[in-house]
């Protein structure tokens, strides 16, 4: 029975590893759109961007811009989503990286990893996340944020005792910043998974696929 595990887990980890290859050889299906290929409404849309960004589009923001009114209306949302909620850094980039992660979304895992660590997380608990195991060592309202956003994600619903908790913490806008930054990543994680957008230049995955 033990030699059987042993094999087991070293057949799922083999195949693990060969679809992260796959996938880091997988073509980027919406790479940059080359400048003469460039249509007047996304320059128009692409200043609305710069504006508000202060850079060229960007990781999710390439494969949008065959979008572009979706590309700006995205960033719109993300620029509140990501930097003015009422939830902290440290916890908004707790919320992201599990977010990342039931995607198992390399390009947002290895651009929020380094905010995360910046924000002041855990690299432990970084990496059970990762591990697509419960962190030990979470701070309270990180075990609340945590469990949250796993009944979101896994349940499609939030039970009372969790809302409960959710709102004596942080508030009904909490709850909703917290909902708006599950869903704002979620849909960047769908956008970057269904375009194929590669990981800078010699930057390995950083996360393994997860059993479902």
């Amino acid at each position: 029975m033990l030699k059987f595990r042993r094999l087991l887990m070293t057949t799922v980890g083999s195949l693990g590893l060969a679809l992260i290859a796959t996938h880091a050889a997988a073509q980027d299906r919406l790479p940059p759109i080359p400048a003469d290929k460039v249509t007047a409404e996304q320059k128009e849309f692409v200043k609305e961007f710069q504006a508000v960004r202060g850079r060229e589009p960007f990781g999710p923001f390439v494969p949008l811009m065959r979008s572009p009114d979706l590309m700006v209306r995205t960033s719109a949302m993300g620029e509140y989503l990501r930097y003015r909620t009422s939830l902290p850094p440290r916890l908004s980039e707790f919320v992201i990286l599990f977010t990342a992660r039931e995607w198992t979304q390399q390009y947002e895992w290895n651009v929020h990893y380094a905010e995360a660590m910046k924000a002041g997380i855990d690299p432990k608990v970084a990496q059970a996340i990762a591990d697509g195991r419960r962190p030990e060592g979470m701070t309270d309202d990180e075990t609340l944020l945590y469990d949250f956003c796993l009944e979101l994600q896994r349940n499609r619903s939030i039970s009372d005792p969790t809302y409960a908790r959710m709102v004596a913490r942080f508030g009904e806008k909490g709850v909703m910043d917290t909902v708006g930054i599950v869903g704002y990543y979620s849909l960047l994680g769908m956008v970057l998974n269904t375009a194929r957008t590669p990981l800078p230049q010699g930057v390995k995955p950083p996360l393994t696929p997860m059993p479902r």
